[in-house]
Protein backbone atom coordinates (compact mmCIF):
# COMPACT_ATOMS: atom_id res chain seq x y z
CA UNK A 1 0.00 0.00 0.00
CA UNK A 2 1.26 3.87 -1.00
CA UNK A 3 2.29 5.85 2.08
CA UNK A 4 -0.10 9.32 2.63
CA UNK A 5 2.06 12.46 2.37
CA UNK A 6 1.11 16.04 3.51
CA UNK A 7 1.11 18.90 0.76
CA UNK A 8 3.19 22.12 1.23
CA UNK A 9 -0.11 23.14 2.25
CA UNK A 10 -0.32 20.94 5.09
CA UNK A 11 -3.55 18.75 3.92
CA UNK A 12 -3.17 15.07 3.60
CA UNK A 13 -3.14 13.63 0.30
CA UNK A 14 -4.53 10.19 -0.15
CA UNK A 15 -2.66 8.38 -3.95
CA UNK A 16 -4.86 7.06 -6.19
CA UNK A 17 -4.50 3.64 -6.87
CA UNK A 18 -4.64 1.63 -10.04
CA UNK A 19 -5.89 -1.44 -10.36
CA UNK A 20 -5.76 -3.39 -12.88
CA UNK A 21 -7.67 -6.64 -13.38
CA UNK A 22 -7.46 -9.27 -15.83
CA UNK A 23 -11.17 -9.03 -16.89
CA UNK A 24 -10.53 -5.45 -17.75
CA UNK A 25 -7.75 -6.22 -20.49
CA UNK A 26 -8.91 -6.95 -23.89
CA UNK A 27 -7.47 -9.87 -26.10
CA UNK A 28 -8.27 -10.28 -29.47
CA UNK A 29 -8.52 -13.49 -30.77
CA UNK A 30 -8.09 -14.75 -34.23
CA UNK A 31 -10.55 -17.56 -35.08
CA UNK A 32 -8.58 -19.92 -37.62
CA UNK A 33 -10.54 -22.67 -39.29
CA UNK A 34 -8.58 -25.58 -39.97
CA UNK A 35 -8.68 -27.04 -42.87
CA UNK A 36 -10.50 -30.63 -42.78
CA UNK A 37 -13.45 -28.09 -41.80
CA UNK A 38 -12.69 -25.59 -43.95
CA UNK A 39 -13.30 -28.24 -46.48
CA UNK A 40 -16.56 -29.30 -45.16
CA UNK A 41 -17.85 -25.51 -45.72
CA UNK A 42 -16.65 -25.38 -48.79
CA UNK A 43 -18.43 -28.60 -49.69
CA UNK A 44 -21.37 -27.63 -48.23
CA UNK A 45 -21.72 -24.66 -49.07
CA UNK A 46 -21.29 -25.73 -53.05
CA UNK A 47 -23.87 -28.62 -52.64
CA UNK A 48 -26.91 -26.36 -51.24
CA UNK A 49 -26.02 -23.53 -53.52
CA UNK A 50 -26.43 -25.82 -56.51
CA UNK A 51 -29.49 -28.16 -55.39
CA UNK A 52 -30.93 -24.61 -55.06
CA UNK A 53 -30.14 -23.22 -58.27
CA UNK A 54 -31.35 -26.58 -59.77
CA UNK A 55 -34.92 -24.93 -60.44
CA UNK A 56 -33.27 -22.45 -62.43
CA UNK A 57 -33.97 -24.66 -65.74
CA UNK A 58 -35.94 -24.92 -68.73
CA UNK A 59 -38.64 -27.75 -69.62
CA UNK A 60 -37.70 -31.41 -69.62
CA UNK A 61 -38.75 -32.75 -72.87
CA UNK A 62 -36.64 -36.12 -73.03
CA UNK A 63 -34.89 -38.16 -70.19
CA UNK A 64 -32.54 -40.92 -71.02
CA UNK A 65 -33.53 -43.94 -68.87
CA UNK A 66 -30.94 -46.85 -69.26
CA UNK A 67 -29.07 -49.17 -67.07
CA UNK A 68 -25.13 -46.96 -67.51
CA UNK A 69 -27.50 -44.47 -65.52
CA UNK A 70 -28.21 -46.28 -62.39
CA UNK A 71 -24.37 -47.54 -62.47
CA UNK A 72 -22.93 -44.10 -62.74
CA UNK A 73 -25.58 -42.95 -60.16
CA UNK A 74 -24.17 -45.97 -57.93
CA UNK A 75 -20.60 -45.13 -58.02
CA UNK A 76 -20.78 -41.49 -57.34
CA UNK A 77 -23.20 -42.53 -54.48
CA UNK A 78 -20.75 -45.12 -52.92
CA UNK A 79 -17.76 -42.75 -53.50
CA UNK A 80 -19.67 -39.82 -51.77
CA UNK A 81 -20.48 -42.00 -48.78
CA UNK A 82 -16.46 -42.79 -48.43
CA UNK A 83 -15.39 -39.93 -49.13
CA UNK A 84 -17.58 -38.35 -45.76
CA UNK A 85 -15.22 -37.92 -42.64
CA UNK A 86 -16.84 -40.23 -40.35
CA UNK A 87 -15.72 -43.29 -43.00
CA UNK A 88 -12.69 -44.03 -42.26
CA UNK A 89 -13.28 -43.83 -38.69
CA UNK A 90 -16.20 -46.55 -38.29
CA UNK A 91 -13.83 -48.89 -40.84
CA UNK A 92 -11.00 -47.67 -38.56
CA UNK A 93 -8.63 -46.46 -41.14
CA UNK A 94 -5.84 -43.50 -40.08
CA UNK A 95 -4.28 -41.25 -42.25
CA UNK A 96 -1.90 -42.49 -45.21
CA UNK A 97 0.28 -39.31 -45.31
CA UNK A 98 0.43 -36.23 -42.90
CA UNK A 99 -1.01 -32.75 -44.34
CA UNK A 100 1.21 -29.52 -43.20
CA UNK A 101 -0.82 -26.35 -43.23
CA UNK A 102 1.11 -24.90 -46.06
CA UNK A 103 0.14 -27.62 -48.12
CA UNK A 104 -3.36 -27.64 -46.48
CA UNK A 105 -4.51 -24.43 -47.27
CA UNK A 106 -2.80 -24.65 -50.93
CA UNK A 107 -5.73 -27.82 -51.51
CA UNK A 108 -8.27 -25.96 -50.22
CA UNK A 109 -7.59 -23.01 -53.06
CA UNK A 110 -7.47 -26.13 -55.74
CA UNK A 111 -11.00 -27.10 -54.64
CA UNK A 112 -12.23 -23.36 -54.54
CA UNK A 113 -10.88 -22.51 -57.91
CA UNK A 114 -12.38 -26.35 -58.94
CA UNK A 115 -15.79 -25.50 -57.79
CA UNK A 116 -15.73 -21.85 -59.17
CA UNK A 117 -15.47 -23.55 -62.48
CA UNK A 118 -18.50 -25.90 -62.04
CA UNK A 119 -20.59 -22.55 -61.30
CA UNK A 120 -18.80 -20.81 -64.42
CA UNK A 121 -19.52 -23.55 -66.69
CA UNK A 122 -23.07 -24.10 -65.58
CA UNK A 123 -23.93 -20.31 -65.41
CA UNK A 124 -22.72 -20.39 -69.10
CA UNK A 125 -25.16 -23.32 -69.74
CA UNK A 126 -28.10 -21.26 -68.47
CA UNK A 127 -31.35 -23.07 -68.26
CA UNK A 128 -30.26 -25.93 -70.52
CA UNK A 129 -28.13 -27.77 -67.15
CA UNK A 130 -29.98 -30.60 -66.17
CA UNK A 131 -28.57 -32.89 -63.38
CA UNK A 132 -29.74 -35.95 -65.26
CA UNK A 133 -29.41 -36.95 -68.63
CA UNK A 134 -32.01 -35.19 -70.31
CA UNK A 135 -32.55 -33.16 -73.36
CA UNK A 136 -34.40 -29.40 -72.37
CA UNK A 137 -36.60 -27.09 -74.71
CA UNK A 138 -34.87 -25.74 -77.28
CA UNK A 139 -31.52 -27.48 -76.64
CA UNK A 140 -28.64 -26.79 -78.26
CA UNK A 141 -24.81 -27.92 -78.70
CA UNK A 142 -22.44 -25.41 -76.33
CA UNK A 143 -19.37 -25.00 -77.47
CA UNK A 144 -18.02 -21.50 -76.29
CA UNK A 145 -17.17 -20.07 -72.91
CA UNK A 146 -15.53 -23.22 -70.53
CA UNK A 147 -17.24 -25.87 -73.14
CA UNK A 148 -14.43 -24.35 -75.71
CA UNK A 149 -11.58 -26.12 -73.52
CA UNK A 150 -13.70 -29.47 -72.17
CA UNK A 151 -16.99 -31.23 -73.21
CA UNK A 152 -17.70 -31.48 -69.45
CA UNK A 153 -16.65 -28.56 -67.73
CA UNK A 154 -18.62 -29.35 -64.54
CA UNK A 155 -17.35 -32.68 -63.91
CA UNK A 156 -13.67 -31.27 -64.70
CA UNK A 157 -14.47 -29.24 -62.16
CA UNK A 158 -15.98 -31.43 -59.65
CA UNK A 159 -12.83 -34.27 -60.20
CA UNK A 160 -10.46 -31.39 -59.41
CA UNK A 161 -11.98 -30.38 -56.25
CA UNK A 162 -12.36 -34.10 -55.43
CA UNK A 163 -8.56 -35.01 -55.85
CA UNK A 164 -7.99 -31.99 -53.32
CA UNK A 165 -10.05 -33.11 -51.01
CA UNK A 166 -8.94 -36.71 -51.01
CA UNK A 167 -5.59 -35.72 -51.04
CA UNK A 168 -6.21 -33.67 -47.47
CA UNK A 169 -8.24 -36.62 -45.87
CA UNK A 170 -5.44 -38.99 -46.77
CA UNK A 171 -7.04 -41.97 -45.71
CA UNK A 172 -7.75 -45.07 -47.93
CA UNK A 173 -11.83 -45.05 -48.36
CA UNK A 174 -11.29 -41.28 -49.41
CA UNK A 175 -9.03 -42.33 -52.21
CA UNK A 176 -11.23 -45.03 -53.15
CA UNK A 177 -14.17 -42.85 -52.97
CA UNK A 178 -12.69 -39.91 -55.26
CA UNK A 179 -11.79 -42.71 -57.56
CA UNK A 180 -15.18 -44.03 -57.79
CA UNK A 181 -17.38 -40.83 -58.19
CA UNK A 182 -14.43 -39.79 -60.96
CA UNK A 183 -15.42 -43.24 -62.33
CA UNK A 184 -19.35 -42.16 -62.28
CA UNK A 185 -18.99 -38.90 -63.81
CA UNK A 186 -16.69 -40.61 -66.65
CA UNK A 187 -19.26 -42.91 -67.26
CA UNK A 188 -22.03 -40.63 -66.97
CA UNK A 189 -19.97 -38.17 -69.57
CA UNK A 190 -20.03 -41.17 -71.80
CA UNK A 191 -23.94 -41.95 -71.89
CA UNK A 192 -24.44 -38.32 -72.34
CA UNK A 193 -22.46 -38.07 -75.37
CA UNK A 194 -24.14 -41.07 -76.82
CA UNK A 195 -27.76 -39.30 -75.92
CA UNK A 196 -26.81 -35.97 -77.43
CA UNK A 197 -25.75 -37.58 -80.36
CA UNK A 198 -28.58 -38.83 -81.31
CA UNK A 199 -30.87 -35.61 -80.42
CA UNK A 200 -28.77 -32.62 -81.58
CA UNK A 201 -27.51 -34.56 -84.64
CA UNK A 202 -24.53 -36.96 -84.73
CA UNK A 203 -22.71 -34.44 -87.67
CA UNK A 204 -22.51 -31.27 -85.37
CA UNK A 205 -21.53 -33.23 -82.02
CA UNK A 206 -19.26 -35.69 -83.37
CA UNK A 207 -17.15 -32.49 -85.03
CA UNK A 208 -17.48 -31.06 -81.52
CA UNK A 209 -15.80 -34.08 -79.60
CA UNK A 210 -13.01 -34.46 -82.43
CA UNK A 211 -12.30 -30.65 -81.58
CA UNK A 212 -12.46 -30.39 -77.80
CA UNK A 213 -11.55 -33.23 -75.40
CA UNK A 214 -13.84 -34.92 -72.56
CA UNK A 215 -12.48 -33.63 -69.50
CA UNK A 216 -8.84 -32.64 -69.28
CA UNK A 217 -8.38 -29.42 -71.05
CA UNK A 218 -5.57 -28.75 -73.88
CA UNK A 219 -5.15 -32.36 -74.36
CA UNK A 220 -3.92 -33.85 -77.77
CA UNK A 221 -7.17 -34.64 -79.09
CA UNK A 222 -8.10 -35.68 -82.75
Amino acid sequence: MEAMHRTPSGETEIPHIRCVSDSAKVSRKIVIIKPNEAFAIIWIGWFLSWMTASFWSSRTEKRAATKETWSYRAAIFTGGVLMTPWAAQIIGQSRIWEVGNNVAYGLIVVTLLGLSLTWLARIHLGRLWSSAITRKERHRLVDTGPYAFVRHPIYTGIITALVATAAIEATLAALVGAALICFGLWLKARAEERFLMVELGPDDYKSYCRRVPMLIPFLWHR
